[in-house]
């Protein structure tokens, strides 16, 4: 749960100017997540969150740069709790997820920066990923099978 939270938070930073905990707490109800002041402030801890200036005199959390190796083993964990299966069509490579966790999911392959990977749509249970060519897709392929499996 804490994993899929800690995304979560990820995601939600990203598409929002978010700028206190309690607008992230909102956030995260929102979501379906239940937390306490306490949890999302050990959250950003452990996320190592920053606050950054943006228009208009307001901040907004944000992950600091160094943040992203100590995530990538999040991420990976993120990505084999919600994988289920993947098949490609060409060059579309589509990943099934447990139900709920497609965002989660689709969030842990853009932090793992694939450049094959042109971009990711997710749905509930479904990503589908544009990859730059057939090849690259078997090759992609290839490196999140070994992901899975480890």
């Amino acid at each position: 749960m804490k994993t899929k939270r800690q995304a979560k938070i990820l995601e939600l930073i990203k598409k929002n100017n978010i700028e206190t905990q309690e607008e992230l707490s909102d956030y995260l109800e929102r979501e379906g997540y239940q937390v306490t002041q306490a949890t999302v402030s050990m959250d950003i801890r452990e996320l190592k969150l920053t606050k950054v200036a943006v228009n208009g005199g307001r901040q907004k959390y944000v992950a600091l740069m160094e943040a992203s190796e100590d995530l990538s083993e999040k991420y990976t964990r993120v990505f084999r709790d919600g994988f289920v299966s993947m098949d490609m069509a060409q060059n579309i490579l589509v990943i099934k997820t447990v139900s709920g966790m497609a965002m989660a999911v689709a969030a842990a392959l853009d932090a793992m920066h694939l450049h094959e990977v042109v971009g990711c749509i997710a749905g509930d249970d479904t990503i589908m990923c544009a990859v730059r060519s057939v090849q690259e897709t078997v090759e992609v392929m290839g490196r999140l099978r070994k992901i899975v499996e480890e």
